[in-house]
């Protein structure tokens, strides 16, 4: 199986940390995110990978080639010279998504004890253009799914922003979800794509399409998720790792 992990973001929220080093490559018990996401793809079956890179684009090639790419199959989403957003970074890397199967994408900030393998099973079930992996934590934005679990719309709750393509939207007749950063889809989306600019953002990019193709929420029980998005989460990533569950559960499941 192949996945896209997203590593070319500036890192703002993580300075002083990301003066010297890209976020992909942030130490967390003793091993940088990109590490922690790309063994964790591995253990769940994803053999062939391919990174986006921009802030210290160098540094991350170094650290996957000095690693023998890990045992698999990595490739790399130059976006040196212009950040793509992630709607855009995934169109740019189309070329390697040509098999016509399902594809996950991970930010390398996130860190879950998701079981990946029941996500592409759960995926498989209806086949949905995009699965997106959500939780009821409480946040400021959420996606907005219907009744039969299909995603309909976007809202700020602090700005009262709301985004659909259905008219006379009302945010409170749906169910509110927060995005984890994790998300399968099926490469028939890049048709859709081809009509977007070179830089979008992938969530707009959903919320325009979702009335004309299927996109779908997964929202498993117990699932914990850490953003490590500024210094202060690193202790509690640390705590999160060094749990038996989220250390070892996808490497017993791949046993």
């Amino acid at each position: 199986m192949k996945a896209m992990v997203f590593a070319a973001g500036l890192g703002t929220r993580l300075k002083p940390l990301t003066d010297s080093m890209p976020k992909a490559l942030v130490p967390v018990a003793g091993k940088p995110l990109l590490q922690h996401t790309i063994e964790k793809l591995k253990a769940s079956g994803f053999n062939e990978i391919i990174i986006n890179v921009h802030h210290f684009a160098d540094q991350v090639i170094e650290f996957v080639r000095t690693n023998d790419d890990f045992g698999i199959r990595v490739e790399f989403s130059d976006e040196s010279e212009k950040l793509l957003d992630t709607g855009g970074g995934i169109k740019r890397a189309s070329w390697f998504f040509n098999d016509e199967q399902p594809f996950l994408i991970h930010n390398v900030d996130i860190l879950s004890n998701i079981d990946l393998r029941e996500l592409v099973k759960q995926h498989q079930k209806s086949n949905p253009a995009a699965t997106l992996v959500c939780s009821e934590r409480e946040t400021s934005r959420y996606l907005l799914f219907d009744e039969s679990n299909r995603l309909r719309g976007w809202m700020n709750e602090k700005t009262g922003e709301v985004k659909s393509p259905t008219a006379n939207f009302n945010p409170s007749r749906y169910r509110k979800l927060a995005f984890s950063g994790i998300h399968l889809l099926h490469s028939s989306l890049f048709e859709q794509m081809e009509m977007m600019a070179d830089t979008f953002s992938i969530i707009d990019f959903y919320i325009q399409y979702c009335n004309e193709v299927t996109i779908t929420s997964y929202a498993p029980e117990g699932m914990q998720t850490i953003d490590v998005g500024n210094p202060e989460a690193l202790p509690a990533a640390k705590r999160f790792l060094n749990q038996p569950t989220s250390t070892s559960l996808e490497k017993r499941r791949s046993l």
